[in-house]
């Protein structure tokens, strides 16, 4: 199972939300620069994030984008989903219809896609945008020991 940037720069980008809140709607352009992504390639990403209510946008020569929700209630996997749509490691177990194979009820490697569907959904939904910020703080705060 691969992500692709999708997930991977709109992940970048609510971390970069995350780690600015409180300042105030962030410009897209300085979101770009600071993670040295395209600018027209979040416009993009934006759109989606603002349709699943994790980020919010502010019009206006004061605008900019800033999260909807706290850093402690969106999760890897909201972001991911969002972008990437569903986490499953074969197509059968992406889809919710139980009928979307002939040979679901007596496929033997059925279990085992979904053991590892489940696992990762249970590692992405377990790690917020906090836990993320946190995460990186501690290792500056380690490095700066150092």
């Amino acid at each position: 199972m691969r992500f692709t940037t999708r997930g991977k720069y709109g992940l970048l980008l609510m971390v970069d939300l995350a780690r600015n809140l409180g300042q105030g709607p962030i410009p897209l352009k300085s979101i770009a620069e600071r993670q040295k992504l395209s600018e027209r390639y979040l416009e993009q990403l934006v759109l989606d994030l603002r349709k699943a209510g994790l980020e919010k946008s502010v019009r206006g020569s004061q605008g900019g984008y800033t999260l909807a929700k706290s850093p402690e209630e969106i999760n890897v996997g909201d972001v991911i989903r969002v972008l990437e749509g569903p986490i499953a490691p074969v197509e059968c177990e992406n889809q919710m219809d139980k009928d979307c194979c002939s040979n679901t009820d007596f496929c033997i490697n059925r279990e085992v896609w979904v053991k590892i569907r489940d696992s990762i959904n249970d590692v992405v939904d377990s790690i917020s945008l906090a836990d993320l910020l946190s995460g990186r703080d501690n290792e500056q705060e380690k490095i700066k020991i150092l």
